[in-house]
């Protein structure tokens, strides 16, 4: 068996292994799995809506046709080739339910500890080259900041798991809020994408030498 072969038996067995967890008693199951993609790049949300649970995979419905909006302007990238070429990743993979209010439930620190060994050994088995984490908290997993302001419309080079990788972050693409759509945001978020579209990972989905943009 080649290392690539047995790489993707490893990451059928981590997925098929993440789909059956309910270590969360507050969290709703099922968790949801973007597939067990061997790539260079993964791509970290926050956590799973209401829909995704129903539909059977990450950002499937109204921030998802933003994000995929995003990648097909400044990558060329459909969301075909997004989803089956780019590992998805999540804070949290199960749906926290609402709040009283009537908003997602932000996950409890015990929920993202619990979650944090499957985004652990996916770091391990994956070796990325480029972690892209989307919203603030799936941003804070990574750094320690205060306002999207500083992070956005960067790189960071960081280490994780004895991994190196690049770090480009995003703003949730969420209608919920307007940071993305509005100064300083739309030009942030424009730098970032165009760091995420230049970088030599995302040019080899492609199979096109690394340019600048």
């Amino acid at each position: 068996m080649s290392f690539s072969s047995r790489r993707q038996q490893l990451l059928d067995q981590h997925v098929a292994h993440l789909l059956q967890c309910r270590r969360c008693a507050h969290m709703l199951p099922p968790p949801v799995s973007g597939g067990p993609i061997l790539s260079k790049i993964m791509l970290v949300g926050q956590a799973p809506g209401a829909r995704e649970p129903v539909l059977g995979q990450p950002f499937a419905w109204t921030a998802g046709r933003t994000l995929f909006g995003w990648f097909e302007e400044f990558c060329h990238l459909s969301e075909m080739q997004v989803r089956s070429q780019i590992y998805f990743a999540a804070v949290c993979r199960c749906f926290p339910g609402k709040t009283a209010a009537g908003g997602d439930r932000v996950p409890a620190p015990d929920e993202i500890q619990n979650c944090s060994m499957w985004m652990n050994d996916e770091i391990d088995l994956l070796q990325p080259r480029l972690v892209i984490p989307v919203g603030k908290l799936a941003i804070a997993q990574f750094l320690a900041f205060e306002k999207l302001d500083e992070v956005v419309g960067r790189s960071f080079r960081l280490r994780r798991n004895r991994r190196a990788f690049d770090l480009i972050p995003l703003p949730h693409p969420s209608g919920a809020s307007p940071w993305h759509r509005i100064p300083p945001g739309i030009g942030l978020l424009r730098r970032a994408m165009r760091l995420i579209a230049r970088h030599p990972a995302v040019q080899n989905l492609c199979g096109k030498k690394p340019r600048e943009i």
